[in-house]
């Protein structure tokens, strides 16, 4: 500078923090050397720990903390991993299953032993990619020596991560993260750090009275020509503010929609409060059949419920009582032990299921071809957990044309998968009170394992017939919430009526 002058160093000029800044920052600079946790700073200054986390993020803001991640992660053995690492894999008791019938095992005999379907699967499958099994039934040991006895690499690896080992075989560890048996979380621990603005920085003194904001009173009395004010940093961070928004999973569900309709399916809609006409009978659900508590409504008091036109009315108890359906000479089928009661079916009930949407549309719709989803609320007498709510939602959908097959099912449940980014998709056989053959599809979830999303089938005759329909239909009703969680990272479904701002916003 002109004259000889030097620059005065920077942060010459006291800065005024409060009081918790001001513990905190000392504390970070009386660590000589490296960094200091949260836990620490805590200790050292006496501080609640949420007040230290934010008094260091403002202190951060203001250039005089910094701060260094490390992340890790932990593995550790789901409640399925500690069973098996206490009873021995699947595989493993397979083997020892086998040696204690003579080398061979049938499916009973395996049964017998307590391996359970998934269980005896699962180790077939293993013990035939090592080679250890021989082709077709009963199951045998390639050779009498072919059991091992030294324990198995998974077993190893099982162990090795119970007992917190720092290095593993990552294959092996991936698969029996697939199976359900190992969990993966990444933690991250901060260790912060006076700056060096922040070690030079001359502190106010202890007690110096500082203000903040200027208020009409400070003005009014004169105070403000008495005290200090706190310096204002223009390098500080203002408030992030966000615009209005969907909620995600509201956003999410109109997405799924949309897809839905580009694959040329027309939406529909139905009453929440329906009556056991549409939401169980209409669909050849017996009016006294256990099948009914699968869906365990919640009946509605002091509503009266409204019955069908009567030649409906008259054709679903047709096939209900296994009798020919007016003008026709025979039977859909046998239907079901009883007479058919019309009090019955005029009960209302809060809507358990979306299917009675595809009922009404065919109703109105007989003719193919049609395509049309619903989706919309439902409600049963659930317990609450991490899969199952009061209230959920369902996307129901129907196909049918001449030619539908279970291969057209299949395709519109890959399709749907592929669409929200699902690539882990497993179809197996199942059963519905309505639809014949049925099946159900399962998606992966990185926390909850498998879990069921698409089930459906085709529509039964005894379902078709009477609502006019000569097409072979088919129909599933997707468990949208569940699917939703898979796609938006969720690990339990409460959080999709998330209303907690900050978290809605991003953390922010």
């Amino acid at each position: 500078m002109a004259g000889g002058e030097e620059e005065p160093s920077l942060g010459a000029t006291p800065v005024s923090l409060s009081a918790p800044e001001r513990s905190v920052l000392s504390a970070l600079r009386n660590v000589a050397e490296g960094t200091v946790d949260e836990e620490e700073i805590a200790r050292l200054t006496g501080l609640p720990s949420d007040q230290v986390r934010g008094t260091l993020q403002r202190l951060r803001s203001k250039h005089l903390a910094q701060v260094g991640e490390e992340h890790q992660t932990v593995r550790s053995l789901t409640p399925r991993g500690e069973d098996s690492r206490l009873r021995g894999l699947p595989e493993r008791r397979f083997l020892e299953a086998m040696l204690r019938h003579g080398g061979a095992l049938t499916a009973e005999e395996a049964t017998a032993e307590g391996l359970r379907d998934d269980e005896r699967s699962a180790a077939i499958g293993i013990l035939r990619r090592r080679g250890l099994l021989a082709d077709g039934l009963p199951f045998r040991l390639r050779a009498p020596h072919a059991a091992p006895s030294v324990p198995l690499p998974e077993e190893v690896v099982l162990g090795q991560v119970a007992d917190g080992a720092p290095e593993v075989d990552e294959a092996i560890v991936a698969g029996l993260e697939r199976r359900g048996l190992v969990r993966e979380e990444r933690r991250s621990h901060k260790h912060w750090s006076a700056s060096e603005e922040g070690r030079r920085l001359p502190l106010a003194s202890e007690g110096e009275p500082t203000l903040g904001p200027l208020t009409s009173s400070l003005l009014a009395s004169g105070e403000w020509n008495l005290r200090s004010f706190r310096p204002y940093d223009v390098r500080a961070p203002v408030p992030f503010v966000t615009g209005a928004r969907p909620h995600p999973y509201v956003a999410w569900l109109e997405e799924f929609e949309d897809v839905l309709v580009g694959l040329g399916f027309e939406q529909s809609e139905g009453p929440l409060l329906e009556t056991e006409f549409w939401n169980n009978d209409v669909l050849f659900m017996p009016q006294d059949h256990p099948a009914r508590s699968i869906h365990d409504a919640l009946s509605v008091e002091d509503v009266e419920g409204h019955l069908p036109p009567p030649d409906l009315l008259a054709r679903v108890a047709a096939v209900h009582e296994g009798r020919p359906m007016p003008g026709e000479s025979e039977a859909v089928g046998p239907g079901w032990p009883g007479r058919y009661d019309p009090g019955i079916a005029a009960r209302p009930v809060l809507r358990s299921q979306t299917t009675p949407v595809s009922a009404r549309f065919l109703a109105g719709h007989p003719r193919p071809p049609f395509r049309m989803f619903s989706l919309d609320r439902n409600f049963r007498r659930e317990e609450v957990d991490a899969t199952h709510h009061l209230e959920f939602t369902q996307c129901e959908g129907i196909l049918g044309e001449e030619g539908i097959s279970m291969r057209h099912l299949v395709g519109i449940f890959r399709e749907l998968a592929s669409a929200i980014g699902v690539r882990e998709l497993r179809i197996r056989p199942s059963y519905f009170p309505f639809t014949e053959p049925s099946i159900e599809g399962y998606v992966h979830h990185p926390r909850l394992g498998w879990i069921e999303v698409f089930p459906g089938g085709l529509f039964r005759p005894e379902v078709t017939r009477p609502l006019g329909v000569d097409v072979p239909v088919i129909a599933w009703g997707v468990g949208i919430m569940r699917l939703a969680m898979v796609s938006l990272g969720l690990h339990d479904v409460r959080d999709l009526f998330l209303d907690d701002l900050r978290r809605l916003q991003g953390g922010r």
